[in-house]
């Protein structure tokens, strides 16, 4: 008989699952573009095509999949996908020492991961909520959201120094074996988990996800907003890469170094999310924290070479982490809460795939800008955009329950 474990203890795997699994992303910050462009001698054109297609068919191919997961129980699908991560990355580092590898083969890997990446997360937010009471989920969010900051203040550097030492293609190789762990400390998990009963809305497909988001007028504004923001957010982490390894000189470490400093704001926003809620209520929160993220990336359109031009890009992401920091846990869990339970495999899939084709398709967009424009231009243009993206916010919540304060205690300790 499978022993029964107390819900700490299982949250305790799932959250050192998820940890280990973050910090061996962070580790290999950056690595596909890295890789096109130092290993493959790719430009801002290949490497937008490289990160939109990857993302534009890993989006399609998870399409089929939310539906398949919804009904399933989510622990066996979160294995199945961590171990099909750790196969597609360590085949990268294994064609770079047969002198194979080509950019189909990394674009083929990007889209399995994409697809693996979307499933994954599709399922983990349903599980977490099987897993945890409705108390807990901003506790049990906020812990992910600092771990995840936690990583990328850490990795990158690290990541940095690794490929420094022993190639472009070394991080890609713990990255691998981070899905492999991650995969085990889920198994360990343990406990019982039912195998979802069948209702009305299981006839429906990924369009029922859709449905549950368009017919919310909670969730419709944060979905616009949050694709929104996300993908004009990263349409200029490619033309960054660029410009920051090319012309203006810097090497990979400080290029890794100007992305994982900022994340001490990623540490101090996820902390300061549920005593904010509490104090001001969660719409104000969201409101707020969304409308900050959205005023910082346009100055990233002026950095220049040396020394000012890496503290400029440290502030600039020190602003638009800290932002996303407070609002992305409260988002979260909000969002997990306004979603039927039968539908919520299906609306996280949807929402995930909408995120990815927006993202894709902006920066296959963007790409093209850089080379028509200029590279600097295509990243203004991106911040000026984003500075209109609080207009999709709502700014009067949808109920009086909605500004009530989270002052439940959390029976999985503090944040």
């Amino acid at each position: 008989m499978e022993e029964r474990r107390s819900p700490d203890r299982r949250f305790g795997w799932l959250w050192a699952a998820y940890a280990v699994s973050a910090f061996g992303t962070s580790l290999s910050f950056g690595a596909f573009p890295l890789i096109a462009v130092l290993v493959l001698h790719a430009g801002p054109a290949e490497v937008s095509a490289l990160a939109a297609a990857g993302l534009a068919a890993g989006a399609v191919v998870a399409v089929p999949l939310g539906p398949w997961v919804e009904f399933r129980r989510k622990r066996p699908v979160m294995v199945a996908m961590d171990l099909v991560r750790f196969v597609a990355l360590l085949s990268v580092p294994a064609a770079y020492a047969l002198g194979t590898l080509s950019f189909v083969h990394l674009l083929a890997v990007s889209v399995v991961v994409a697809a693996a990446d979307i499933t994954f997360t599709s399922a983990s937010g349903a599980f977490l909520k099987y897993l945890v009471g409705p108390e807990d989920l901003l506790v049990a969010n906020g812990r992910f959201e600092a771990t995840n900051w936690t990583s990328i203040l850490i990795g990158p550097p690290l990541g940095g120094a690794a490929i420094g030492i022993f190639g472009p293609v070394t991080t890609l190789v713990a990255d691998a074996v981070s899905y492999l762990l991650s995969a085990l400390g889920i198994r360990a998990i343990g406990g019982g988990e039912p195998r979802p009963a069948p209702t009305g809305a299981a006839k429906g497909s990924l369009l029922e996800g859709w449905r549950c988001i368009l017919a919310s007028p909670v969730l419709r504004p944060l979905f616009f907003n949050t694709v929104l923001v996300n993908a004009l957010i990263m349409v200029s982490v490619p033309l960054l890469t660029v410009l920051m390894l090319g012309p203006l000189g810097f090497a990979p470490w400080q290029y890794a170094l100007a992305f994982s400093v900022p994340c001490i704001g990623g540490l101090l926003g996820s902390r300061m999310a549920r005593p904010l809620v509490a104090r001001f209520g969660r719409h104000r929160v969201l409101y707020t924290s969304g409308v900050l993220r959205a005023c910082w990336p346009l100055g990233l359109a002026f950095i220049g070479p040396g020394t000012a031009g890496l503290v400029l890009v440290m502030v600039i992401e020190l602003g638009v982490i800290t932002s996303c920091a407070v609002f992305n846990p409260v988002f979260s869990t909000y969002r997990l809460e306004m979603t039927p339970t039968d539908r919520v495999v299906r609306t996280l899939s949807a929402w995930s795939v909408t995120g990815k084709l927006t993202t894709a398709a902006l920066t296959a967009l963007w790409g093209l800008l850089a080379v028509l424009m200029g590279t600097r231009e295509a990243i203004a243009l991106a911040g000026v955009l984003l500075l209109a993206t609080p207009l999709l916010l709502s700014r009067r919540p949808a109920a009086a329950h909605e500004e009530r304060q989270d002052s439940l205690p959390s029976s999985i300790g503090p944040p």
